[in-house]
């Protein structure tokens, strides 16, 4: 009896962390969800639902600006930008490319992932660049040109543990 009640738990077990896993995943593209993406346009409506009959809350007109995508319904993305403000977008307004936003003023990108590397650039608030590898602290910065590492703690639209090649 003991052992069955053991066996019964480790399937229910087992059951509920299949489902967790594949909760974490869009359930139109099957990748991660949430994620962060950017703008592929230049501007794109962000409506209260997943289609063209829900009203537009927002306007986001900024080319690369990072987003989190929080859900997926057909050709729809929710998404939220670093202030919170989002809704739905059509998935063809955003792009995989991933960018973040600089949340330091003056932010040093540095030659070498080491606070005593020489700057290559600073960046103003606000600033946005495109983001290359990752490693637990810092991250490769690519911002018209200019590349260099910043502190992953100075940007918004990568996670605190993540790690990227």
């Amino acid at each position: 009896m003991v052992q069955t009640r053991h066996w019964l738990a480790m399937l229910c077990v087992a059951f509920l962390t299949q489902t967790a896993i594949a909760a974490e995943r869009g359930s139109v593209t099957n990748l991660p969800v949430p994620r962060y993406v950017s703008m592929k346009a230049a501007e794109g409506n962000v409506r209260r639902g997943p289609s063209l009959t829900h009203k537009i809350d927002w306007v986001f007109k900024h080319r690369n600006m990072p987003l989190e995508l929080t859900a997926e319904f057909g050709n729809w993305r929710r998404v939220q930008d670093m202030d919170g403000a989002g809704g739905w977008m059509h998935y063809s307004l955003l792009s995989g490319m991933r960018t973040v936003v600089v949340q330091q003023d003056l932010l040093e990108i540095l030659a070498q992932p080491d606070p005593k590397a020489q700057a290559v650039a600073k960046l103003e608030v606000g600033v946005i660049a495109r983001l290359g590898k990752c490693l637990a602290d810092w991250c490769r910065l690519n911002v018209d040109g200019r590349k260099g590492w910043a502190l992953k703690s100075a940007l918004w639209g990568v996670e605190a543990d993540e790690i990227r090649e």
